[in-house]
């Protein structure tokens, strides 16, 4: 029987139980999670995502700062703002938009962001916290992933997960954590041979290359899991995953489709992260 992955749904039920435990914290004692985000510059895209970051905290309860900085701010500006925020104690998250202008190094920034503030998960000290199984933060996009396997009872156990796509946001933690989930992980990218080959033997096939329905019916196996990260802008104006849901789907046992699959996850797991952060700033009794 074929399954749509409802991300829209998970993510809708996610926040609104978020919501109802910060609204019982603010009975409690009148306080609220604060995230900060930053962005630099004028990015059409960066500010849909954080527009979208900011109606998502309004919705739960969790208060928000968005410091929107002009394009010519430079790297040391951009730390020192971050420094304030590190020393905030009514700050209980910090996250910086990404793609930054080319001038500022993007791995300094996020390097610059207190671990227990970072509610990405990318600073190297989440990163490695996550890689031996023990995670302070998991970042978002990984993590609304294993949450939505753990919604539809889709059990990693011992299943072939092949992730198509490399990068620290998505291939890399998403890998460690099917890894704690004691699948057996491959994890593909631009230079692995047979790539048709080794889709089609995985039980669950994650796509998060970024590039519009590369992954068709013939990289899929029957009754294959497939979980399409991937959001591309086609030339006439739609929305399209990775994978191309439309031969996909008619092999798949169960598929995320887009919008509506993993993209909603992210932002109610940035929510969850900011929440947590919260929690244990708190000693896990606000």
């Amino acid at each position: 029987m074929f399954t749509l992955i409802d991300g829209q749904a998970v993510a809708a039920n996610i926040k609104t139980t978020i919501a109802e435990k910060l609204a019982t914290y603010k009975l409690k004692n009148g306080s609220v999670p604060t995230l900060a985000v930053f962005i630099v510059g004028d990015n059409p895209a960066s500010k849909v995502y954080v527009a979208g970051k900011e109606r998502a905290t309004e919705l739960v309860g969790i208060r928000s700062i968005v410091e929107r900085l002009p394009q010519d701010t430079t790297e040391a500006q951009l730390i020192a703002k971050i420094a304030e925020h590190n020393a905030d104690d009514s700050i209980h998250g910090i996250l910086v938009q990404l793609p930054l202008p080319t001038h500022i190094d993007a791995m300094r920034v996020t390097i610059a962001i207190a671990p227990e503030k970072d509610v990405d998960g990318f600073h190297p000290v989440n990163v490695g916290l996550l890689s031996i199984g023990t995670p302070q933060f998991i970042p978002c996009t990984p993590y609304g992933i294993m949450k939505l396997l753990e919604t539809y009872n889709i059990n990693p156990a011992g299943k072939l997960a092949v992730i198509v796509g490399r990068s620290n946001i998505v291939g890399k933690p998403i890998a460690n954590l099917l890894l704690q989930a004691d699948a057996t992980v491959a994890l593909c990218h631009s230079k692995t041979s047979d790539l048709k080959e080794l889709c089609k033997q995985a039980d669950i096939l994650i796509a998060a290359v970024g590039k519009p329905n590369v992954i068709t019916r013939e990289y899929v196996k029957s009754g294959a899991v497939v979980i399409d990260v991937g959001i591309n802008r086609l030339a006439d104006g739609k929305l399209c995953g990775d994978v191309d849901f439309e031969s996909v789907n008619k092999v798949a046992s169960a598929i995320t489709p887009v919008p509506k699959g993993v993209g909603p996850m992210t932002i109610a797991m940035l929510m969850q992260n900011t929440l947590e952060a919260y929690e244990r700033f708190a000693g896990n009794n606000p």
